[in-house]
């Protein structure tokens, strides 16, 4: 079910540097993602895309422990059918203290760690990472596009030149994305990796966006909800706004009468 591909002992996704290899910053593609802006919304179907790419290739190195399967059938997210999150849970598993022995993972546990010890958890990579900077730091780009975390993974999945270097016995691999231009992480997605239910695209680009909206969910899974938040309280913040107006005037009306007359 899983496919594995090859990490050496650096970094992976830009979370350490290698030190091997020294240069500016990598370039960052601005995807167009449907969650973006201030009304913008996860895309379900994308995430479930996203879901089966993390699944079927990432998963063999990468975890998400920060992450509990029972919120894959929460709205906002994949929002899976109960017996499919059951269904989805069994295929790992876990620990049990009690039984001091593995058992099959069910929703209430979390995804499983990551299976490489080098291998970083992907569970707040979309947030680790910004994509976006603005000059001298003053995070301008970020103001009007985001931090870009998103755009950041699906940029470094789809930058590979093919390109290959040994270092003190590391095998680089040529990145324009990646900070340095070189990472010690093979490329993981050549495109048509998966074949999706609903016949969409399969190719590089669109894989890369999928699988990274769904890391971006996984970072950020109740982004819904406090947007939703953010708008009922600038909405109330403008009413009472408009009332402190109003009744400022009208205490202030006789005085201002008197003064005038």
């Amino acid at each position: 079910m899983f496919r594995t591909f090859t990490l050496s002992v650096v970094a992976a996704f830009g979370l350490a540097t290698s030190g091997l290899a020294a240069g500016g910053e990598g370039h960052v593609e601005d995807f167009d993602f449907s969650f973006e802006g201030p009304f913008g919304t996860y895309d379900q179907n994308q995430l479930q895309r996203g879901l089966q790419v993390y699944t079927e290739i990432c998963s063999a190195c990468h975890g998400l422990k920060f992450v509990p399967i029972r919120s894959l059938a929460e709205e906002g997210g994949p929002h899976l059918p109960e017996d499919q999150v059951r269904a989805y849970a069994a295929n790992f598993e876990v620990f049990d203290a009690e039984l001091d022995d593995f058992r099959p993972a069910l929703p209430a546990d979390h995804f499983p760690e990551s299976g490489l010890e080098n291998a970083p958890d992907l569970s707040l990579m979309a947030k680790a990472r910004a994509g976006f900077h603005g000059p001298y730091g003053l995070g301008i780009n970020q103001f009007f596009k985001g931090i870009g975390g998103a755009e950041y993974i699906a940029s470094l999945l789809t930058e590979y030149t093919g390109e290959e270097k040994e270092e003190a016995g590391v095998t680089l691999y040529e990145n324009k994305a990646f900070p340095g231009g070189w990472i010690s992480m093979a490329p993981p997605l050549y495109g048509e990796d998966v074949e999706f239910a609903d016949g969409h695209e399969n190719d590089l680009h669109h894989i890369a966006e999928d699988v990274s909206a769904f890391l971006m969910w996984t970072a950020e899974p109740k982004m819904m909800a406090r947007k939703q938040a953010g708008f009922v309280g600038v909405l109330f913040l403008t009413l009472l706004s408009v009332l402190l107006y109003l009744t400022n005037k009208r205490i202030w009306a006789p005085v201002k009468g008197k003064e005038t007359s």
